[in-house]
């Protein structure tokens, strides 16, 4: 299930990368203002992600701890586009996968590519 996805601002790169609120009713808080996403990217690595959101009235969720490492493991700059799923498994519970898209020249079309990991 596609809960978000986002083409990357200036401060999603540099500091931590905030989404819609709406997607707040697909994450589990227990009473909490973050719950730590265990999230596999698209090389199948385990990633944790901190997902926090404001208390009051207005509960605008970001990402936090795990996140640059991430944008850095995939070199990702402004314009790319981020990806949020939750595959709901009966014997596993949900499992939330993370994407990373980036703009492609094809035959003068801009279709959205697979970005893959930096080589280190």
């Amino acid at each position: 299930m596609h809960i978000f996805s986002k083409e990357l601002k200036d401060t999603d790169v540099r500091v931590r990368f905030s989404f819609p609120t709406h997607c707040l009713e697909h994450l589990d808080f227990a009473g909490n203002n973050f719950v730590d996403l265990r999230v596999k990217d698209s090389c199948g690595e385990l990633r944790v992600i901190r997902c926090l959101k404001r208390n009051g009235d207005y509960d605008k969720p970001v990402l936090s701890k795990g996140w640059l490492k991430f944008v850095a493991a995939y070199g990702l700059k402004v314009g790319d586009k981020v990806v949020l799923l939750r595959e709901d498994d009966h014997n596993l519970g949900s499992q939330f996968r993370i994407e990373a898209k980036r703009r492609i020249m094809l035959f003068g079309a801009e279709p959205w590519g697979d970005v893959t990991r930096v080589a280190y």
